[in-house]
């Protein structure tokens, strides 16, 4: 590594040495600055495009340019005759102005050279030709080198550090517009250019009322030959491993036409590659939008998935399918039908070995040491129809259905030096439905109606068995939780199991007026109701040995096993809002009244909490110039819980983490305030993206939790102290010719209340993470990518201290040889310093080398090696409010595999 990054340097000095700068300012014929006219430098001996650059607001640009060559300088504008100039560089920078005349209609269009990046009002163009080198395959390889485009650790595309969140391609949404899937299944080949959307309304008929400017949409256009042809390419490998035999078989077939699009995406092999892992599948919510969002109140239908023991990017062994399609067809200028169908399979064996250290010792907790052995099976599937009828511009219906099932599965093996031998397992098969109605009706030019109703059911039935061992005679750990719950302590075994089943139903419907005052202003109301209602059961059962079941009485929680509740929610809002222009300033305060109304029922009793009250909002967005903003937001939300959190009977999360609820529950409260700033600038190739955010919470729901060993028990209550969380990110991106330097840095701040064994302790946790990062974008010169990531979190739980140093340094290399060879390469170094004088650290290496006879060629041939330095197992280091955590979760091994990858 250490020479690679020597050469890096060294090739990056010779490439800044060799550079002058060449300044100017365009004007018209009447000396006016002209903003935003596209300057390119042609290489007169190459006759390739070797720099480009964009006026600012005063008509200045910089490019980068070679020394003692000789370029043409084209400078074009609309509405303007496209300059050309012959230019003789030396060895000292150049200033010079520049003037260009007014176009006669009936003058001949004078073809230029395509620049890189371009700005139409609110959308940036790309030109992806303009930044390949031949290397790349997918459209996630192409998005990596654009300037002010990021893709994050969860493989989502940010933009000028917003999250992406629709792509579609020839205007037509790509699987609702999700990113991860297009950005790595994209042939980048097909790719002609890169159109960012900024402000993006999905609905045009709102685009002058509602505040869009976190609303950031992808449009990729093909290249001309793609539409009306089916293009993508078919990957098929095998190889070896030290234990089983390896396949790939990836098939990414597309298809556009202006009326009808076909996408088919399939992905099934053994070496790791997830497609889609369980967090996308879970997250796709096929593009639907929550009407309520906005409207200060935040309800939640709870979590019950089963808790796996590792994601599917670290385990022994992993199986994965993948069969998705995706379909949008217009048999009207009126009416578009889409829809896509999702099958994910995934069968892991999994193993990790941990270490948990509670951290105050007045607790009397004891430090377990664990081992676990996992099995998983998860298979899921989804269903989306989407329909759209826009007869007229005044009025558009949108109606949209989602279903989705899962049928999850897994067993875990447990050796703990507290509890003995556990064998645990979980079954869970949920089924789900969403449905959209949206309508907008404009009545005239200054009076809009938006109707959005959307529409939830749930049903979902975790099962929860486990087998601990028993030493009859002997005091085991469990043994005093067992008679808290009611076992049969006398028995070979503690096994029991634990059925639940959770009913949800949720109606979130609201009805927007929007009155145009004038030009710079307009006035919103909204009228809202969300209705939810969700059904709990719940009972647990322990099995003797003679084959008998039992159902136990409890010790504790007044004898509560069993739950039966019914949870109603009802929230009836009026909201309205005034959005004013004035100058830079875009100003929208607002208000919402609610009428909340809570009832449960549970054991016989019916407990209800309705209130009133009004939740204010404010927002100012400041245009400091056509592509810098600063924004200040400031909201009050009301957060309501699930009913898992007021059921009352006993719930076993696992066989060491037991709750149960409180009927009287009531809302936590939620101050919020964050400030964003922006800017994108094509004069100097510079972008800065920074997020300040704070939260102040309230009567928040906090855990009440006493430890058996290292059993706990948890009930939950509204804590009267208040918790507080602080966090600021930001990203600085610059462009030095062919160089890209990064970046990004975080600071996290939280305060949270814990109690345990009926002892408040003040928890406080500071991280900061700092990732500086340089990319080469030569079109023939191999072009690394080098990152260092420092990390350093610091908590303070409850009189215990903890400091974790991470320093982890990463490179990519990727090189297109001979116009037909590509090498490419990534390693990452990992050490992690736990703060007592240890450290820990692994590597990653990955490397494949393809053959293509050229960029057009059919056929291509891959060698690919995964974990060459064959590590067998990943570190973790980490902390919560009562415990520091260490693990080591054991990975694939080493992989080698041989593919043929057809193109159409």
């Amino acid at each position: 590594m250490k020479t690679l990054l020597s050469a890096t340097l060294l090739l990056l000095a010779m490439h800044v040495h060799g550079q002058i700068k060449l300044e100017g300012v365009v004007r018209d014929s009447l000396n006016n600055p002209l903003e935003l006219a596209n300057v390119i430098a042609i290489n007169q001996e190459t006759n390739a495009m070797a720099s480009y650059g964009i006026t600012n607001d005063s008509g200045r640009f910089q490019i980068e340019l070679g020394v003692n060559a000789t370029f043409q300088i084209q400078i074009s504008y609309v509405g303007m005759k496209t300059l050309k100039e012959v230019l003789k560089t030396e060895e000292s920078d150049i200033f010079k102005e520049f003037f260009l005349e007014p176009e006669n209609a009936l003058d001949e269009v004078e073809l230029v050279y395509e620049m890189p990046v371009q700005i139409k009002g609110d959308t940036l163009v790309y030109n992806a030709d303009s930044f390949q080198d031949g290397s790349e395959r997918k459209l996630e390889d192409v998005l990596e080198k654009l300037p002010g485009v990021e893709i994050n650790e969860d493989g989502q595309i940010e933009v000028e550090g917003k999250v992406v969140n629709k792509l579609m391609v020839n205007g037509k949404d790509f699987f609702d517009g999700d990113t991860k899937l297009a950005s790595k299944n994209i042939p980048s080949k097909a790719v002609d250019k890169i159109q960012v959307l900024r402000n993006y309304a999905e609905v045009g008929q709102l685009r002058s009322v509602r505040n869009n400017q976190d609303n950031v949409a992808l449009n990729i256009k093909l290249k001309e030959g793609k539409e009306n042809f089916w293009f993508g390419d078919i990957t098929a490998g095998a190889g070896a491993s030290p234990d089983n035999a390896l396949y790939v078989l990836q098939p990414k077939l597309f298809y556009y036409s202006p009326k009808y699009t076909i996408n088919f995406i399939g992905d099934f092999n053994n070496t790791g590659e997830v497609a889609l892992n369980r967090r996308d599948i879970r997250n796709f919510s096929g593009g639907f939008r929550v009407p309520s969002s906005n409207s200060g109140t935040d309800i939640s239908l709870g979590n019950n998935d089963i808790s796996f023991l590792t994601d599917q990017n670290n385990t022994l062994e992993i199986e994965s399918k993948l069969a998705t399609a995706n379909f949008s067809y217009s048999p009207t200028t009126a009416l578009d039908l889409s829809g896509f169908f999702i099958y994910s399979s995934s069968r892991i064996l999994s193993r990790e070995t941990s270490f948990i250290q509670y951290t105050n010792p007045e607790l009397g907790i004891p430090d377990e040491a664990t081992e676990q052995l996992g099995r998983e099976r998860s298979e899921e599937g989804l269903l989306k129809l989407s329909a759209s009828f826009q007869p007229n511009y005044n009025n558009q219906v949108d109606y949209d259905i989602l279903a989705r099932v899962s049928d999850d599965r897994q067993r875990q093996l447990v050796a703990s030096s507290v509890l003995g031998d556990t064998d645990r397992s979980d079954d869970f098969t949920p089924v789900s439905i969403s449905q959209n109605l949206n309508y907008y009706y404009t009545l005239n030019d200054s009076n809009i109606f938006a109707l959005e109703a959307q529409h939830i059911i749930r049903d979902e039935d975790p099962f929860y068995n486990a087998i601990l061992t028993n030493t009859t005679g002997t005091e085991d750990a469990f043994d005093s939780t067992a008679e808290q719950l009611g076992f049969d302590t006398t028995q070979s075994a503690y096994n029991f199991d634990q059925n639940r089943r959770v009913k949800s139903n949720q109606l979130d419907a609201k009805l927007d007026y929007y009155n145009i005052l004038n030009k710079k202003s307009n006035l919103n109301l909204t009228l809202g109701v969300i209705l939810s209602r969700q059904e709990f059961n719940s009972s647990i059962f322990q099995f003797l040995d003679d084959g008998n079941v039992l159902q136990p009485t409890p010790t504790i929680n007044e004898g509560r096993a069993e739950n039966d509740t019914e949870y109603n929610f009802s929230d009836i809002y009026l909201g309205v809002r005034y959005r004013v222009k004035s100058g830079k300033f875009t100003i929208t305060p607002g208000v919402s009244a609610h009428l909340y109304g809570n009832q449960n029922t549970q054991f016989g009793t019916t407990f209800e909490d309705n209130f009133f009250r009004l939740l204010p909002e404010f927002e100012t967005r400041i245009d400091l110039k056509k592509s810098e903003s600063l924004t200040l937001r400031y909201n009050m939300r009301n957060l309501f819980t699930d009913v898992t959190r007021i059921a009352e009977g006993l719930v076993l999360n696992n066989f060491n983490t037991i709750q149960f609820g409180e009927s009287e529950l009531e809302n936590a409260l939620s101050h919020n305030i964050s400030l964003l700033y922006n800017s994108f600038n094509l004069f100097n190739y510079t972008n800065v993206f920074a997020r300040a955010a704070y939260s102040n919470n309230i009567d928040q729901i906090r855990s009440l939790t006493d430890f058996e060993n290292v059993i706990r028990t948890s009930t939950f209550f509204n804590s009267s102290f208040a918790d507080e969380t602080f966090s600021l990110f930001g990203r600085i991106q610059r462009t030095f010719g062919k160089v890209q330097a990064t970046l990004n840095a975080s600071f996290n701040y939280s305060k949270i209340n814990q109690f345990i064994q009926e002892q408040r302790s003040l928890n406080e946790g500071f991280t900061q993470t700092y990732t500086p990062g340089i990319r080469t974008n030569f079109k023939v010169a191999p072009n690394v990518t080098l990152r260092y990531r420092y990390s350093v979190t610091n908590n303070n739980q409850g009189g215990g201290e903890t400091r974790f140093v991470t320093n982890a340094p990463s490179v990519d290399f990727d090189a297109y040889i001979w116009k037909s060879v590509t090498l490419r390469s990534d390693y990452t170094y990992t050490n992690q310093d736990l703060g007592n004088g240890t450290s820990q650290s692994f590597q990653t290496w990955n490397a494949s080398l393809a053959y293509r006879k050229d960029k057009d060629a059919k056929w291509e041939y891959e060698l690919r090696a995964t974990n060459i330095l064959d590590i067998d197992a990943q570190v973790r280091n980490s902390a919560n409010d009562i415990s520091v955590f260490t693990s080591e979760t054991f990975i694939q091994p080493r992989f080698l595999t041989f593919r043929l990858v057809y193109s159409l």
